[in-house]
């Protein structure tokens, strides 16, 4: 086939690709549309007690009986939309963009029944709701107790479009937390710098996936995270493009190689990773904060914000690392990393001791 005409198929592929995917995208919004109004209705019914839990079933065997191809209007599916509504109808960041619809302003070619021309359909089409799938839904629920860690692992499915299971992965190794901690022991430097830094840093990074020997160097950790940089890109977040290993910095007649760097696309500059596989001890931030001067000196682009630094090591004192960097004037944080999913309890207890002081 001539190399023309094989460009010119690729792109009526794309065209259907597109098409496919903006399809189904319209589909899963009415979906949620459709479940948050479900959800409303025999929210509603049941609170006025005008139903009772009989009702629900006899609704769910009556859907059944009229639209036998419909999947999901069992009575546990019609209970999961009034969840859905009642998890969300109170949280600002939903009731702020959504819109009501009087059934009774309708035009007549609508079909709505009499009994129901009282009944205001909500349209959250346009709320970030309608962003995500049924299924992120119901894990969210499921799994989710507050509003803000919910509204949270909303946000950020859509940012980095995570599928469920990478979604569910998140969860299970605590990124809430880990975030928030993260977010709390930011310098003021960093800030200052840096703006809108807030959310895109852990205060831990999660290793699991690497399946690392104990003991082992960093040698080892930096191998694995190389050899399994798509998780490495997941837990780090979607933002961070990965530039080089052993990245290579000139400095007067020597050279330096930076463990790990990336180049973040949100905060636009450099993001330097150290690795150590043993304790946090204060001078490794010499060290970093060099690597930190040379990227900015010769490498970082001026259209570019300043390089940031990020240490990451097997453990670490925190009264330790708040005292090396309470003078510290360069944009550097120091992490560990766990090789093992951390007890959420034991985070979310950290977290509770951080803001109760």
């Amino acid at each position: 086939m001539q190399l023309d005409k094989r460009q010119q198929f690729s792109e009526i592929v794309l065209m259907i690709r597109e098409s496919h995917y903006n399809a189904a995208k319209a589909i899963n919004t009415e979906l949620i549309n459709l479940y948050w109004n479900v959800g409303q209705y025999i929210s509603k019914q049941l609170a006025s007690a005008t139903w009772g839990d009989k009702t629900v079933e006899e609704l769910a065997a009556f859907i059944q009986k009229e639209y036998p191809d419909v999947k999901g209007f069992n009575r546990r599916g019609l209970y999961r939309m009034k969840q859905f509504y009642e998890t969300y109808t109170s949280m600002s960041f939903v009731s702020s963009s959504m819109t009501q619809i009087q059934n009774a302003n309708k035009k007549p070619d609508k079909i709505v029944s009499s009994a129901m021309t009282q009944f205001a359909f909500q349209d959250v089409r346009d709320t970030i709701l309608a962003k995500v799938s049924w299924t992120h839904h119901l894990a969210l629920m499921s799994r989710i107790k507050t509003d803000e860690e919910r509204e949270f692992y909303l946000q950020l499915s859509i940012k980095e479009k995570y599928t469920v299971k990478e979604l569910e992965r998140q969860i299970n190794s605590g990124t809430f937390e880990r975030v928030m901690i993260g977010n709390a022991k930011l310098s003021p430097i960093i800030r200052e710098i840096h703006p809108d830094i807030t959310n895109n840093f852990k205060d831990s990074y999660v290793l699991e996936f690497l399946g690392l020997p104990e003991p082992h160097d960093e040698s080892d950790l930096q191998k694995g995270l190389i050899a399994k940089m798509r998780n490495f890109i997941l837990e780090l977040g979607k933002d961070f493009l990965f530039v080089g290993e052993e990245y290579r910095v000139q400095v007067g007649n020597s050279d330096f190689y930076i463990d790990l760097l990336f180049f973040h696309r949100g905060l636009q500059c450099l993001i330097a990773f150290e690795l150590k596989a043993d304790k946090f001890k204060p001078e490794h931030l010499g060290q970093l904060n060099f690597y930190l001067e040379a990227l900015d000196r010769d490498v970082k682009k001026p259209n570019e914000n300043p390089s940031i630094g990020v240490l990451l090591c097997k453990d670490k004192d925190t009264e330790v690392v708040e005292y090396a960097l309470s003078r510290y004037l360069s944009p550097t944080m120091v992490s560990e990393y766990q090789t093992q999913l951390p007890d959420k309890k034991i985070l979310q207890r950290k977290l509770h001791e951080l803001f109760d002081k």
